[in-house]
């Protein structure tokens, strides 16, 4: 071989690392900035409706100091089930584009619809971004009221249940289930 040959497929080789470093780069970096609060709420169907929600919530502010952004409770913290929530999350790019939700009174409309979709979600991952900050190994049980060490210590500790069957509406406001009590009876009926 010619060493031209050598030192063109060299530059093609360093040429293609450095690109692929320079994409890497650019992408993670992209990624965590729609992790970011300023872009959660940056439109206002989210800043006017469920980022208003979370400012009366312990989750924004509380005695420790700690305060949960969007992506805290809706993005897992893991890079490969970021990526799958990240596609996920595309389709609400598309709910802004098309006006789903623009308004409050479309919002309140599909209200139950979007949380019931969390809720599966949390449910299917077993609360995977609550026990990101809140592990039943290190709760301390002797500052929870009787009820609530009861309810930890079975279901928790059996996995009979997970954080989200207890605790909807704990940094958003519930929404009207009664229509979603009502489809209950109609949904078991239907099943074979």
């Amino acid at each position: 071989m010619r060493p031209s040959l050598y030192y063109s497929l060299g530059f093609l080789t360093l040429g293609g690392f450095i690109a692929g470093v320079v994409f890497w780069g650019a992408f993670n970096t992209a990624m965590e900035l729609t992790n970011t609060e300023a872009f959660c709420t940056g439109c206002h169907e989210m800043h006017d409706n469920t980022y208003a929600e979370l400012k009366s919530t312990i989750h924004y502010s509380n005695r420790s100091g700690f305060h949960a952004k969007c992506s805290d409770c809706h993005v897992p913290h893991n890079w490969t089930n970021k990526i799958a929530r990240k596609m996920q999350a595309s389709k609400e790019v598309w709910a802004k584009i098309f006006g789903t939700v623009n308004t409050r009174e479309k919002f309140q409309a599909k209200r139950l619809e979007l949380a019931e979709h969390e809720w599966a979600r949390f449910k299917a991952n077993d609360s995977l971004e609550c026990r990101n900050c809140h592990s039943f190994e290190y709760m301390d049980f002797t500052r929870q009221s009787p009820r609530a060490q009861a309810a930890h210590q079975r279901f928790l500790e059996t996995g009979e249940k997970t954080c989200i069957d207890c605790h909807k509406g704990i940094a958003h406001q519930l929404p009207d289930i009664t229509k979603a009590e009502l489809d209950a009876p109609k949904q078991t009926a239907s099943k074979p």
